[in-house]
């Protein structure tokens, strides 16, 4: 059967997911009476509209089986796109109308070029009334130039579309758009090549990524590279450290439209899971027994960013959550490490464990998932991780590039110039400026909630990773305000958060369970300042006339899981439980902190 493999990869938010949503639907792959869901069924991917997990589906049309790959946009998963590469011949790549190429275009691009793959540009989000899809075009040709694309990959074509109104044409004019989305996959057929594979040689598969399932264990998801394999065949697998192992092949599946169907058999250019090796890792090579040659090595994103998750030692520990202890703790992060390739788990102590990854979205989303899953723990600030290169001490540094309203482009740069930022570019166009920055990663921890505040919303902010260097200042990344710390347990009341409105900012409304050492808000000056938020109003027998207005308190800040992250400093831990997040002090005790900080 005619095959094409292709990946779609776009900056985050241009729309891949939806376009793929659409291909699947205008191709025929549904019945009529269908419902059509989204490629994105993770709960936390349909609440935030982000691609989390890479995710694999098939089409069939004119005669054509169509792999598609569809990938995350964050940098923090930017390890898969990397990998997917591998399985696929082509990619779309998708760019939106009005914003044109981004940060993570750019970094999407530079994979898929240096895989070799052969790229299709879809402009999409044609209707929007801003669309200015002829300059687009122009901006990536200057995209692929300066990335160093050969003579063949610039030749790319042009499919203009609105994933959204299930609309395509190849004219640039929105007025020419079709109800269909033909446009995209003739192109694909026409112009992407089928794999250039050998089904008679020995079975060489590769898996680029990795799921997990309770039944079979740990899957392995990837290409055929040349020959066959069967289920209950035996086969080798040639390991990372060059070693061989043999295994039967227990289940292997197939994907059509959204469902992964079992298939009996594959062939070189087909893409497919395999289970039963339990250990199976991304990167090794399985291979007919006897004639065990490996593929090269699969490079797989270092983790850059670290936390401790440990056991809720709060005193409404149990209150909120019903799996509480370390060792289930550590059952479920080694359970996620084995399907997530770029998270690392090392015991701390008999009751914490330094969990690391890609960036602060990969670790928020793991924090969120064991939240809803009934877990309560506590989590440190995100650091960066050190590297000691040649002798010297390096830490991870971004690409960041900054869209933002002329009023707003000095705090910005005084902000990114604080957290120890180099502008490397600034261009303007109408009364919007984009600038271009190289910044230390620690000092983007918690900068994305100032970086809001600061331009009320109009701002946009993108980085990547770019590469270890030599450490910047020491305070980068800490927060300058200090915060009001409660000194009794109990219910916070009315009358006490009427009168510390003027210390600063509240983090708790009126009624909310309190414990000594929890954050109830942000002082307006550098230290913190332990009050007492639950105390009540003396009662007398005597009134006076205006005595006993009622309180009116300012609303208090809202704080969310990443909020919480980016806010704390080093001697802070967020409380996580199903119902909750609370900033609370390691050192509970308001005397024992004192004499602590005095030490200092």
């Amino acid at each position: 059967m005619n095959i094409r493999n292709i990946a779609i990869i776009a900056h985050v938010d241009h729309g891949k997911t939806t376009l793929v949503d659409q291909l699947l639907k205008m191709s025929g792959t549904f019945r009529d009476n269908e419902e059509v869901t989204s490629m994105d069924s993770n709960a936390i991917e349909q609440e935030r509209g982000i691609t989390i997990l890479a995710k694999t589906t098939a089409l069939n049309y004119k005669g054509c089986r169509i792999n598609i790959l569809d990938t995350p946009g964050h940098a923090d998963f930017g390890g898969e796109v990397e990998r997917i590469m591998n399985m696929v011949d082509g990619v779309l790549l998708v760019v939106d109308a009005y914003e044109g190429t981004m940060p993570q275009t750019r970094f999407v691009l530079k994979k898929a070029l240096e895989a070799g793959v052969t790229p299709v540009v879809v402009v999409n989000k044609i209707d929007k009334e801003s669309a200015r899809p002829k300059e687009v075009v122009d901006e990536v040709l200057d995209l692929f130039i300066e990335l160093g694309a050969d003579l063949e990959q610039l030749e790319f074509p042009v499919v203009y579309a609105s994933g959204l109104a299930g609309t395509s044409s190849l004219d640039p004019d929105p007025s020419t758009q079709e109800h269909t989305m033909d446009p995209i996959l003739d192109m694909i057929v026409n112009y992407i090549p089928a794999p250039d594979v050998n089904e008679e040689g020995g079975l060489q598969f590769q898996p680029a990524l990795l799921d997990y399932n309770d039944f079979v264990g740990r899957i392995g998801i990837g290409r055929v590279k040349r020959g066959k394999m069967k289920v209950n065949e035996m086969v080798s697998c040639v390991r990372i450290d060059g070693s061989i192992k043999q295994f039967r092949i227990q289940k292997m599946f197939g994907y059509m439209g959204l469902k992964r169907i079992e298939v009996t058999e594959a062939k070189a250019g087909d893409i497919v899971a395999i289970a039963g090796l339990p250990d199976i890792e991304v990167g090794e090579t399985v291979c007919t027994v006897g004639s065990e040659e490996a593929l090269p090595l699969l490079r797989i994103d270092e983790p850059t960013l670290q936390m401790t998750f440990g056991v809720n030692t709060s005193p409404f520990c149990g209150r909120e959550g019903k799996i509480l202890t370390a060792r289930k703790i550590e059952e479920r992060l080694m359970k996620e490490t084995e399907r997530d390739v770029s998270l690392k788990v090392i015991p701390n102590d008999s009751e914490s464990f330094i969990v690391s990854g890609r960036g602060e979205l990969h670790l928020s989303i793991l924090i969120e998932n064991m939240r809803r899953e009934g877990f309560e723990l506590q989590v440190s600030k995100p650091e960066v991780i050190v590297k000691e290169i040649d002798g010297v001490k390096c830490e991870p540094y971004e690409d960041v590039q900054v869209d933002v309203p002329e009023e707003y482009v000095g705090s910005v740069i005084e902000a990114l110039g604080n957290r120890e930022g180099t502008m490397e570019n600034m261009n303007s166009s109408d009364g919007q400026v984009r600038l271009n920055y190289t910044v230390p990663s620690r000092g983007l921890i918690g900068f994305m909630t100032e970086f809001m505040t600061m331009t009320k919303g109009y701002g946009m902010l993108n980085h990547t990773f770019k590469e270890y260097r030599k450490m910047a200042g020491s305070a980068v990344g800490e927060r300058k305000l200090g915060v009001l710390v409660s000194m009794e347990n109990g219910k916070a009341t009315a009358y006490a958060l009427g009168q510390l409105e003027d210390r600063g900012v509240m983090f708790i409304e009126p009624g909310a369970d309190v414990y000594e050492g929890m954050v109830v808000g942000e002082h307006s000056h550098d230290n913190d300042l332990a009050v007492n938020v639950v105390k009540g109003k003396k009662l007398t027998n005597t009134r006076a006339s205006g005595s006993d207005h009622t309180v009116v308190l300012k609303r208090p800040r809202l704080m969310p899981l990443e909020t919480c992250l980016d806010y704390i400093n080093s001697d802070e831990l967020v409380e996580v439980t199903p119902a909750s997040f609370r900033i609370r002090k390691k050192i509970l005790n308001t005397n024992e902190r004192k004499k602590y900080d005095a030490k200092k």
